[in-house]
């Protein structure tokens, strides 16, 4: 599926800065408020941005490595902690609900029937991946699936008046696909990419960077063709995801990135699309390992830093209030002119 993603228009720039520069305030002075209330203008293409009806979508997938040792959690956990989404019992129905946000929770690829749950939003792949320490993850047409999979779920969500999407995940064995695709991407050796993930520690944790080294020297990939990549490596709801946010940037909504396995398939995306970088807010840095290199990799700093590991979207919600602080700002804080208060001498 191909995007038709265009750069952000820099037309309005100078009169966006000026009604931020011109508020009540030194210039600068709200530091990262003030760069989310710029982009989400430029994205908006005006002075007066405002946030529509936004949605946090968590994908989630299963994955054949789970089973060869790189997880301190049995792949079952996935199939429970999506119940656990549809039932409201997760960090991230708390803080989706607390700050009122849409919460879609989408089966990419669980090895688990649902049934006909009306709370899931049902986009089965596959049964879960194969083991890529033995044979590629997916095939070029489950790929392919689960790219348009992803790009007809944000099409829907736009339909309903979305304009801010945040993408969360779940499935055990993810952030080994990930520490994959990041070593890949950003050109670095895999044991500064592999972190504990479920909780893997010490020894385990020697044993699962083993076992990925072991993945990686197992197939002759084109790293450049990332395809190939995410069908060697990825997870149905990575790809998806992929899809989704790319189809999210050529709809021109604002894109709230959550962490480490988030990040990956937006190192994917951008890698792809390196214009999708207009059009996303980095929540957080999380306290996997190696979130913070591909941050830096993709020259952009998270609005949070607390130490999560969490997975879900849970950084996009937390992150939101101050994307609605940032648009506060912009809507209803008083410039100097209005307030009759004197501006600084040129």
């Amino acid at each position: 599926m191909n995007f038709a993603i265009q750069p952000v228009s820099s037309k309005l720039a100078p009169a966006i800065r000026k009604k931020i520069d011109t508020k009540t305030k030194p210039v600068g002075s709200l530091g990262q408020l003030e760069n989310i209330a710029l982009k989400i203008s430029l994205i908006q293409e005006t002075t007066e941005p405002k946030i529509d009806n936004p949605h946090i979508i968590v994908f989630a997938g299963d994955h054949g490595i789970a089973n060869e040792g790189v997880s301190a959690f049995p792949q079952e956990v996935t199939y429970q902690m999506v119940y656990n989404f549809i039932n409201g019992g997760a960090a991230i129905n708390v803080f989706s609900n607390q700050h009122h946000i849409k919460l879609q929770v989408v089966d990419a690829g669980v090895k688990f029937d649902f049934g006909n749950s009306p709370l899931l939003t049902h986009a089965k792949i596959g049964w879960g991946t194969k083991s890529f320490l033995h044979e590629p993850a997916m095939t070029v047409d489950e790929y392919e699936q689960a790219v348009l999979k992803g790009a007809e779920i944000v099409k829907k969500v736009h339909q309903k008046n979305c304009n801010l999407i945040g993408f969360g995940e779940m499935g055990i064995g993810n952030t080994s696909a990930a520490s994959i695709i990041m070593s890949l991407v950003c050109n670095l050796p895999l044991k500064k990419c592999v972190g504990k993930g479920t909780g893997m520690e010490g020894s385990l944790l020697s044993g699962k960077i083993k076992i990925l080294e072991q993945a990686l020297s197992h197939h002759e990939i084109d790293t450049n063709n990332i395809k190939e990549v995410l069908t060697t490596f990825g997870g149905f709801e990575m790809v998806m995801m992929y899809g989704a946010m790319l189809q999210a940037a050529e709809l021109k909504m604002a894109i709230v990135v959550d962490g480490f396995i988030a990040t990956a398939a937006f190192l994917a995306a951008h890698k792809q699309h390196p214009e999708i970088i207009d059009f996303a807010i980095f929540s957080h840095c999380s306290d996997e390992r190696g979130h913070k290199a591909m941050l830096d990799f993709l020259k952009v700093s998270p609005l949070l830093n607390l130490g999560l590991r969490l997975g879900e979207g849970a950084g996009c919600a937390l992150c939101y209030p101050l994307i609605q602080s940032a648009l506060k700002m912009m809507s209803d804080m008083a410039s100097f002119e209005s307030a009759g208060i004197s501006d600084k001498e040129d």
